[in-house]
């Protein structure tokens, strides 16, 4: 396969291994790609003494970097209330706010909703394609265009129904609200499309993150399967990997393949597993969580041009708890994690918290957790993570968004799905 660089390596998390090594006693055989304060320990005056995750890990893995994984929960946990403020929504998979503080819902199997303020639970939207709502498919993320106000476009993601197959893909639509609580989407267009098709109803990512120039991230999968996980490292392939587009779907001409005859030109970063959470933080970069086997979810900052590992490196297992590929951490070329857990989170809809509810919260990642039942809160010093805090919600949450109130809302997953509202409480500490 051709490599291409945008970045030099030099700047790279990366450490060959032997093949064969099984990771934990590797780092030291070879000398390490990072360079400057990567190996010093982050810290902050709000952590505390003890980890946030204290379950036994599925591997024996060692992680590279300090506080690479299991950094300290605050000394002081947020105390929260927590409200139901709508119900009955069916496998809800993601959540927008609206310009006037409505909420524009997926579900999984088709339909979108918009929910008023008071929590009714509006018509199913017409106009919506047909989607492939088999295993993890179906109706994905949504996204406002930032022209949402004058424009009234509406992005959203979904697996596709295709011959011999489907796969992740993006629209566009204009949202015709009714006045009454429903609407319509009308001049439908696909603006991409994640080849090739597989047929398959696993790992189709995905999120949509508009960046402050108006390009649109997209993330995506690898389909799962053994036959295509590898096509994660295949720059001519479309699966694995994060992309840059225009409204339009069009590649940027400052994409980092842009112009290559070896590799699609909207591809950002590539060596991904299933990226189903995506956010900006304060400086306008894209952060990305996505879901690893058993044990290796990561949190990544993803730059342009560069491999994240998949599935040459990983700090997960197989399912069956067997190595994974040739069982290690770090392989040449490729970036470490900013972050990851074992055992997993399940991660899945990420949010920047830029509200004043909860000022010990600012600039904080909010990550919603399938597996871990709650949100996972991420604080960071620079590009490290110095505390990682659970809010534990007894569910599996889709999504996470900060309303215009400055509340925290949560989706929850199923067939009888809520959106929870999370505030501090009152006379807390």
């Amino acid at each position: 396969m051709p490599r291409f660089r945008s970045l030099a390596l030099a700047t790279v998390a990366a450490v060959a291994l032997a093949p064969g090594a099984f990771a934990e006693d590797s780092a030291a055989q070879r000398p390490s790609r990072i360079e400057g304060d990567a190996f010093s320990a982050p810290a902050a005056k709000s952590a505390g003494d003890t980890p946030a995750e204290t379950a036994p890990p599925n591997t024996g893995y060692k992680p590279l970097l300090p506080n690479q994984t299991r950094a300290p929960k605050p000394a002081n946990a947020m105390k929260v209330e927590i409200a139901t403020v709508a119900k009955g929504l069916a496998s809800p998979w993601a959540m927008e706010f609206l310009p006037d503080g409505r909420m524009i819902v997926t579900e999984k199997a088709g339909k979108i909703r918009i929910v008023s303020k008071d929590g009714t639970v509006g018509p199913a939207i017409a106009g919506v394609p047909k989607v492939d709502a088999r295993g993890q498919g179906g109706l994905l993320d949504i996204a406002l265009s930032p022209g949402f106000a004058t424009d009234g476009l509406v992005f959203f993601s979904y697996s596709e129904p295709r011959d011999k197959g489907n796969g992740t893909t993006v629209a566009k639509a204009k949202l015709v609200q009714d006045g009454k609580g429903g609407a319509k989407l009308d001049d439908g267009k696909v603006v991409f499309r994640q080849m090739p098709t597989y047929d398959g109803d696993k790992h189709f990512g995905s999120r949509l993150v508009f960046a402050a120039d108006g390009k649109l991230f997209v993330t995506v999968g690898e389909r799962s399967d053994k036959a295509t996980r590898v096509q994660a490292q295949d720059l001519a392939s479309g699966l694995g990997k994060v992309f840059r587009i225009d409204a339009d779907g069009q590649a940027p001409k400052d994409n980092p393949f842009y112009g290559s005859d070896k590799a699609k030109p909207e591809i950002w970063s590539y060596g991904h597993r299933n990226v189903q959470a995506a956010a900006l933080d304060g400086q306008g970069r894209l952060w990305t969580v996505e879901h690893g086997p058993r044990g290796g979810d990561e949190l990544n900052r993803p730059r342009p041009g560069l491999n994240y590992g998949w599935p040459v490196a990983t700090y997960g297992i197989e399912y069956s708890g067997e190595p994974l590929g040739e069982g290690v951490t770090q392989a040449a070329g490729t970036v470490q994690p900013v972050y990851y857990w074992d055992p997993v989170i399940g991660p899945s809809g990420m949010a920047l918290y830029t509200g004043t509810l909860f000022p010990a919260w600012t600039d904080d990642f909010l990550v919603g957790g399938l597996v871990s039942e709650g949100i996972v809160v991420l604080k960071r010093d620079g590009d490290k993570v110095v505390t990682e805090e659970r809010v534990p919600l007894d569910a599996r949450i889709r999504d996470v968004r900060v309303g215009p109130d400055g509340a925290v809302y949560a989706v929850t997953d199923g067939p009888d799905g809520r959106i929870l509202k999370l505030t501090p409480k009152a006379n807390a500490g």
